[in-house]
């Protein structure tokens, strides 16, 4: 709630379009992101299996840790969170998504974030539903990376960046070169 009010006090025209609530909540909504840590997220959408039928689920989960100074990245027994979202969640469209993009960024609507977004998912139509959202963000560009299968590379390579943002003290994010102009809906 208090995230929607800030949201809405330097955005008013938004105070329509952007509500709050439970996880029931959200799972009633037509498109849901799944942003909770990594170890919890498929056991959260299963809560709520029925409500999410048919729905695209976008996971942005990396399973992580930090060992020591350095951020290592764990593979789930299903290769990547989202596979295993889709595993728990056969009937849901999962497209995985915004795994290199800060939250703390994602919250400050209007201002661009200069970044590519990997978006990978087995259901095409799901995925370009997605790209279509990330184009609408300042600053970003979709990118369709294929098949869900990516995901595990996707969600990896998230330590690395951290890694670079802690060594380097910056926030650095993937700008992938030699691809011209894109077209969300491809």
């Amino acid at each position: 709630m208090e995230a929607r009010d800030r949201a809405i006090e330097g955005h008013p025209e938004l105070n329509s379009l952007l509500g709050y609530g439970d996880n029931a909540s959200a799972a009633d909504c037509d498109l849901v992101v799944i942003a909770t840590p990594w170890d919890s997220a498929a056991t959260t959408a299963k809560e709520f299996e029925q409500q999410l039928q048919g729905k695209i689920l976008i996971s942005m989960a990396n399973a992580l840790v930090k060992v020591g100074p350095e951020f290592q990245p764990l593979v789930p027994p299903r290769g990547s969170v989202a596979a295993h979202v889709q595993a728990a969640m056969p009937g849901s469209r999962v497209v995985a998504a915004f795994h290199h993009l800060p939250a703390k960024e994602l919250g400050h609507l209007g201002e661009p974030i200069d970044s590519d977004v990997l978006i990978c998912g087995d259901d095409p139509s799901a995925v370009a539903t997605v790209s279509e959202i990330v184009g609408k963000i300042p600053g970003c560009r979709p990118l369709d990376a294929g098949e869900l299968s990516n995901a595990t590379a996707i969600e990896a390579f998230t330590a690395v960046l951290l890694q670079l943002n802690v060594r380097y003290r910056t926030r650095v994010a993937p700008k992938l070169t030699g691809i011209r102009d894109v077209d969300a809906s491809n």
